[in-house]
């Protein structure tokens, strides 16, 4: 598939010949960018279902809800999904291959924070593993416990990661290619093409081969989306979409060791700052495939029913050394440890049926969407590690090989099925003129079993939710509205049922959280500027904790909560310049936890920023040119939940220059990191992960 996708790439972009003007029905050509830059930023009256399943605008939702669409993650040159998401206010996300996309959100990380594909959760969090962004039409965000419209868990929010698909249009045809440090090198190339007058296809591909600023890194990356849009009558019509992510990373980089003593602000030697302590072959890999059948049927102007059919299927393999740790506070050895061969396999097929019906009650507006949904999720595990490897001089040493770990083959571990079947209905009531209230519930039945490595069921677990929210928007005038609202949420114990095991599922009860939140989305400076601005209190309640007089056992008594405040605003400064920015401040804790014996009440969770901000300024002279400079701000975090270590805040430079060629073409060349800034983007107390240092890249954007 690699080397036909390639070739696809090369032809159309490279050979006009291809495609004949006579064969195809060619649109109008239009610019490549936007003619005037107000155009862009904060939406708060487009129809979306983000954060909602009644098509609420930005302005109607009683929520904090945020969109990079397409054009953001454009602008921002978002390489993946880390960078798409990160752009959102108060998101936090970080990758590496052990834990896939991990993100804090409103005070919250890992499990507690959904990651969906189209709507859809995989309840795993490396199945969540930012892929290359260029598949990807937008990113959503919904603050707080978002239960009622996805399913068990999300107490800290929601992210959704949204594919393009075939849309009613003629032709479009979109391509890029690109270079850049670390021997970057990448290509896409997107179609949406008219088949007929009832049939549309889609065909989105991308290829990146990069190096790293590690040593010894190397990935090679494949998405590919396709999607057949039908019209079968004048109301029903269907799409049948197919995405398929395949990627390596040879000897991945999982940390490099902090020195001891580990206390106060955790660091590295900066010696070490590319040295790759893994195994000269280590490997992470992984192979996704995603198959929805989507059938839409309109049975007039109000009233319309759709069901969705989705099947997903994933194989990740590992074979590194992952632990590095110095021997003493000398400083001066380290110890290689914990070796893994593994491999982790997922398939999840379900279904959900929606009806969603715009009517009048009491001669007032009263939108109403009801569904079920019903899927069953199977994750096996195929774990064998190690303990000590070596000791070794950081400065000198033979990586070695990974046979040398002596693990063999791959064992057979758990596996878990997990079954939910869940009913769920949102309303939208006017009150009056100006008033209206939001009002959402779902019910969800969760079945677990967990089945041992030589068979015969270890474990049976039956847990039922409920989980709702109820708000109220104001409309003060057509600029400014109001609104508050009260949602809870429900999380299984453990978190992730697909990867538990007997100690975290046995006997406990559902975790509960909810939360309060008001806020405002107006516009000012006589529409110039758009803003949103959000307060929150999140409280999590009845989650597993160490037993204070036997560590080796848990109990459900733990409770943690967050009080924050988002803004989020663009303002057209001139007619050429405007202004995008961010900023999220949240005060977390834990109200009731124990770990190793100890109470951390008061602590703050490890891994949670106090703030993150962004802010962009675009500056657009003409039609042909286009300059940006941003920055992105992450307060300090802690590195344990004794809250003794701590990663240091870092705030990152970009900017970009963009010049159309012509209509057809424009060509742009990209600065990040450009103060070339040494931080730590996550880590433990153990070792941390550096980031990215300063990089360039340069990229030719076509669209015929």
């Amino acid at each position: 598939m690699r080397v036909l996708s390639r070739l696809l790439i090369t032809s159309l972009v490279a050979s006009p010949n291809l495609v004949h003007a006579e064969d195809i029905d060619v649109r109008p050509l239009e610019p490549m960018t936007v003619t005037t830059a107000a155009q862009r930023g904060l939406d708060l009256d487009t129809p979306s279902n983000a954060g909602s399943r009644l098509g609420l605008s930005n302005r109607e939702n009683p929520a904090s809800v945020a969109i990079a669409d397409r054009e953001t993650l454009d602008l921002i040159g978002a390489r993946d999904l880390q960078d798409a998401a990160n752009i959102l206010p108060g998101i936090n996300l970080a990758s590496f291959p052990g834990r896939g996309g991990f993100v804090s959100y409103r005070g919250f990380t890992g499990a507690q924070v959904n990651q969906l594909f189209n709507g859809i959760p995989l309840a795993y969090v490396i199945a969540a593993r930012p892929v290359d962004s260029w598949i990807y039409d937008r990113v959503e965000a919904v603050g707080g416990p978002s239960s009622f419209l996805y399913g068990a868990s999300s107490v800290g929010g929601s992210l959704n990661y949204v594919t393009k698909s075939a849309q009613r249009v003629d032709q479009e045809v979109t391509a890029r290619l690109g270079i850049g440090s670390f021997d970057t090198k990448s290509a896409a190339i997107g179609v949406n093409k008219a088949v007929n007058e009832t049939n549309w296809v889609r065909f989105d591909y991308s290829y990146t081969d990069s190096e790293s600023h590690i040593n010894r890194v190397e990935r090679r990356a494949d998405t590919l989306a396709l999607s057949w849009l039908t019209d079968l009558s004048d109301r029903l019509s269907h799409t049948l979409a197919f995405e398929y992510q395949e990627e390596q990373v040879d000897n991945p980089y999982w940390g490099t060791p902090t020195l001891t003593p580990q206390l106060g602000t955790i660091r590295i030697d900066k010696g070490l700052r590319k040295k790759n302590f893994n195994v000269e072959d280590g490997i992470y890999q992984q192979r996704v495939r995603w198959l929805r059948s989507v059938t839409q049927y309109q049975f007039n102007d109000k009233t319309s029913l759709q069901n969705t059919l989705y099947h997903y299927g994933a194989k990740r393999d590992y074979r590194n050394l992952e632990g590095y740790r110095y021997t003493d506070a000398s400083n001066t050895l380290v110890r290689r440890q914990s070796g893994l061969l593994q491999r982790h396999t997922q398939e999840m097929t379900g279904n959900r049926l929606e009806l969603t019906h715009l009517g009048q009650l009491f001669n007032r507006q009263s939108d109403w969407a009801l569904g079920l949904d019903f899927n069953v999720n199977r994750h096996t595990g195929y774990p064998t590690s190690s303990g000590v490897f070596d000791t070794v001089d950081p400065f000198n040493f033979a990586p070695r090989k990974f046979e040398d770990l002596g693990l063999g083959s791959l064992q057979r571990g758990r596996s878990n099925r997990v079954e939910m079947a869940s009913i769920f209905a949102e309303n939208r009531q006017g009150l009056t003129e100006r008033l209206s209230l939001v009002s959402a519930l779902r019910y969800d039945s969760i079945r677990s079993r967990l089945q041992r490595q030589r068979g015969g069921e270890a474990f049976r677990g039956d847990w039922n939710t409920l989980s709702g929210r109820l708000g109220v928007v104001f409309d003060l005038n057509s600029d400014v509205m109001f609104y508050a609202q009260y949602s809870t949420s429900a999380e299984p114990p453990g978190g992730t049922l697909t990867t538990s095991n007997n100690s975290s599922l046995d006997d406990f009860d559902i975790s509960k959280g909810r939360q309060f939140e008001v806020g405002s989305k107006f516009n000012y400076l006589d529409g110039r500027g758009t803003a949103t601005i959000a307060a929150y209190h999140i409280t999590r309640r009845n989650f597993l904790t160490r037993d204070p007089n036997d560590n080796t056992v848990f109990v459900q008594v733990g409770q943690q909560s967050s009080l924050g405040l988002e803004i989020a605003s663009t303002l057209q400064i001139t007619d050429t310049v405007r202004a995008d920015g961010n900023v999220a401040f949240v005060d977390a804790e834990y109200d009731k936890f124990f770990e190793s014996g100890e109470s951390r009440k008061g602590k703050t969770p490890s891994s949670v920023p106090k703030r993150v901000a962004n802010l962009w300024l675009i500056y657009e002279p003409d039609v042909s040119w286009q300059f940006g400079t941003g920055l992105r701000h992450v307060a300090s975090v802690y590195a344990n939940n004794e809250n003794t270590t701590w990663l240091p805040a870092y705030t990152l430079y970009d900017a970009f220059v963009s010049y159309n060629l012509n209509q057809h073409a424009a060509l742009t060349l990209r600065g990040r990191n450009l103060s070339n800034k040494h931080y730590a983007y996550s880590g433990s107390g153990a070792q941390y992960y550096v980031g990215e240092p300063r990089s360039v890249d340069l990229t030719l954007d076509l669209k015929f």
